[in-house]
């Protein structure tokens, strides 16, 4: 069998994706979490009576602490499969990298298994969104004079 009858073949068999389904999906889930986070922002500081930067902080912490324990329940992939790239692109999504990665390696021990493999997945996004900073911010400086 040559390489264009086997492409065609499985062509027939691959599962065709429905891209605009798709995006509406992730672009609904996704504004949910931010609107969730408002809503719980204003909540906490007008409960609390705390400053600004203080709620913005707690409610990180809580989206962060969510979706790593819904990720420690093994909902969170379901989730994700549902909804789309909308729950990944947040801090939802660096959350569950993180926490997923100390999961797979706890067997390894704490030094070898966790603490060397914890940013495994996060770990090239925090590179490239640190350089890609570093690089806009030199741009910056140079229009700017």
């Amino acid at each position: 069998m040559n390489k264009v009858t086997y492409k065609k073949i499985v062509s027939n068999y691959k599962k065709k994706d429905n891209y605009l389904h798709n995006y509406i999906v992730s672009f609904i889930s996704g504004g949910l979490v931010g609107f969730s986070a408002q809503g719980l922002y204003l909540l906490i500081k007008n409960l609390f009576n705390l400053s600004s930067l203080n709620a913005k902080g707690i409610v990180s912490l809580l989206i962060i602490g969510l979706a790593s324990f819904l990720t420690a329940i093994g909902l969170f992939d379901n989730l994700i499969r549902k909804y789309r790239s909308g729950l990944i692109i947040p801090t939802t999504g660096f959350a569950h990298s993180v926490t997923s990665s100390a999961i797979d390696f706890k067997k390894e021990g704490l030094i070898n298994g966790i603490g060397s493999n914890v940013f495994h997945l996060a770990g090239s996004v925090i590179l490239f969104s640190i350089t890609a900073s570093f690089f806009l911010v030199i741009l910056k400086v140079i229009i700017s004079a």
